[in-house]
């Protein structure tokens, strides 16, 4: 470990010295996992977005961090794990700008309020066999609008973050017309 601080420190400090020099890819995070049988867990890509389903029940996911305040929009993310197969165990931590009116999730999940209605964190084990875990909010009467968080954990390590913006929807202007 302390042999990576000095390569970090020794990077950052020559990259300083020489503001030409661009990093050219980011920055995976590795972890060990031991609930994973010792499958590190590295993430090739993290994404949030909106999830739309056609009329004909087929989903399609959109990269965006403004989400409309619209009763039944789907937002949330999706993690691709590189080579990595088999059980999943991670926790979610959804920051609200201010409380809802009410949470509710699927029958089965694991739930956590916090005492100030703002925050809810969710645990849930995930089979994937392309490596990918994700999970979806969909928006309620009473949601609030505003700036929002999301962080996602495997092993308590933060593996991916993200913050948005629920945006209530523009009103139509009135035409003048009688």
């Amino acid at each position: 470990m302390l042999m990576r601080i000095w390569a970090v420190t020794v990077l950052l400090t020559y990259s300083w010295l020489m503001p030409e020099v661009i990093a050219a890819e980011p920055i995976t995070i590795v972890a060990a996992s031991p609930q994973s049988d010792a499958q590190p867990i590295i993430v090739n890509k993290a994404e949030f977005g909106v999830q739309r389903i056609d009329s004909q029940g087929k989903t399609t996911f959109i990269p965006t961090f403004r989400v409309p305040l619209q009763e039944g929009n789907k937002y949330g993310w999706q993690i691709q794990l590189k080579n990595y197969k088999g059980a999943v165990t991670w926790r979610e931590v959804l920051r609200l700008p201010k409380r809802p009116e009410t949470w509710s999730v699927d029958t089965g999940e694991d739930l956590i309020i916090s005492p100030d209605g703002k925050q809810a964190v969710t645990k849930r084990t995930q089979n994937t066999t392309d490596g990918v875990i994700k999970n979806f909010w969909t928006i309620a009467p009473g949601d609030p609008d505003g700036k929002h968080k999301i962080q996602v954990y495997i092993d308590d390590r933060l593996i991916a973050a993200f913050e948005f913006e629920i945006v209530p929807l523009k009103q139509p202007k009135p035409t003048g017309r009688i």
